[in-house]
């Protein structure tokens, strides 16, 4: 510390003159991705009060709403950084809060035998849905994202994968509103196979439970079956949603492998765990850790998760911001076909797995 002649000291006053500097150029993009994620909001509130559940998600109107805002408006440079941030930043803080949602209480009270039927049919889709993505030319990301959606909980896995395998803004708007008219059609379809296979309540809730994507979709395709679905597809939801984290820091561990070049001859590799598995994910770990020792009450668990939630949405807008449909368009016929084609393996291995191990 600098002192003048007087005895006063000099207070640097770079750094504090650097963080305002910092936020005023973030302020106007990440403004922009929040006004885009009301407008989400209001319109899902608007659906709620018309069929008491959400059809589209806020975060899936957000894409969407950014991807028009872009297509008719480029952003300039004073708006790009903030939108990058908020694309960036904001979704890997959710994707820490998102650890408080882990409950251990859940997968145990779920029984061995279902539990290691939904752990199965989750590895099984993502491995099979890889497989057809990439059989369909698309490129290693975005067979990822579809694989990971398609296989775990739609739009939120792909949100919280894409910042774990470096997927651009195009990968994720294409999968994700692929992803989204799909959940669409499934729940409206889905309550057609319970006369078609004859179902029983429970048989019904599993296969909900474990084919469609989104917690609310679960709810508006198991409530025209009865309480007892609505109750088990919802406990199967939630412990295949669980799977989120162990398939996003398994992901976290691979990708930096998969994307470095092989080491030179004559040169041991360093491997810094710090660069392998992402700060975002370490979070994760950490408040999962907490919840299920008792360090987060339950009472903070639901305004965290509400906040986890309208960062992932900010985060969206800010990818739809982002996105060049021209892009899209040249994937869009493959990504379709790829989607299609994994929630139609889905939907068999889930029927296999209830008729093979009599669930439900």
């Amino acid at each position: 510390m600098t002192v003048l002649r007087d005895g006063r000291p000099l207070i640097d006053h770079r750094p504090i003159h650097g963080l305002r500097r910092r936020v005023a150029d973030l302020a106007p993009g990440v403004a922009l991705c929040a006004a885009v994620t009301l407008v989400a909001v209001g319109l899902q509130q608007l659906e709620e009060r018309a069929f008491a559940h959400p059809y589209v998600e806020a975060l899936v109107i957000a894409i969407l709403l950014g991807m028009a805002v872009r297509t008719i408006w480029e952003p300039s440079p004073i708006w790009r950084s903030g939108i990058a941030f908020s694309a960036k930043q904001l979704l890997e803080v959710a994707v820490v809060l998102l650890g408080t949602s882990i409950s251990v209480a859940a997968i145990i009270s779920s029984g061995p035998v279902l539990f290691a039927a939904i752990v199965g049919t989750v590895i099984v889709s993502i491995l099979a849905s890889f497989a057809i993505s990439r059989l369909l030319g698309l490129a290693t990301r975005i067979s990822i994202l579809i694989a990971c959606g398609n296989s775990i909980c739609g739009n939120s896995a792909i949100a919280a994968v894409a910042p774990v395998i470096g997927a651009s803004s195009d990968d994720v708007a294409s999968s994700i509103s692929f992803t989204a008219i799909l959940g669409v059609l499934i729940v409206l379809g889905l309550p057609l196979l319970i006369p078609l296979l004859s179902l029983g309540a429970s048989q019904y809730g599993i296969l909900a439970g474990l084919t469609v994507y989104a917690v609310p979709q679960v709810l508006a395709a198991t409530v025209p079956a009865g309480l007892v679905a609505t109750q088990v597809g919802t406990l199967v939801k939630l412990v295949r949603v669980l799977m989120l984290g162990p398939v996003v820091v398994g992901l976290s561990l691979l990708a930096p492998l998969v994307r470095e070049r092989a080491p030179k001859p004559g040169k041991a590799r360093k491997i810094d765990p710090f660069k392998l598995v992402p700060w975002f994910i370490l979070g994760f770990l950490c408040l999962a850790a907490l919840r299920s020792i008792g360090g987060v009450p339950d009472v903070a668990v639901g305004p965290i998760t509400r906040v986890a939630g309208y960062l992932t949405v900010i985060s969206m807008a800010a990818l739809g911001l982002g996105v060049d449909l021209r892009v899209i368009g040249r994937v869009g016929g493959r990504v379709t076909l790829a989607v299609t084609l994994s929630l139609v393996l889905l939907l068999l291995i889930s029927l296999g797995l209830i008729h093979l191990l009599r669930l439900g």
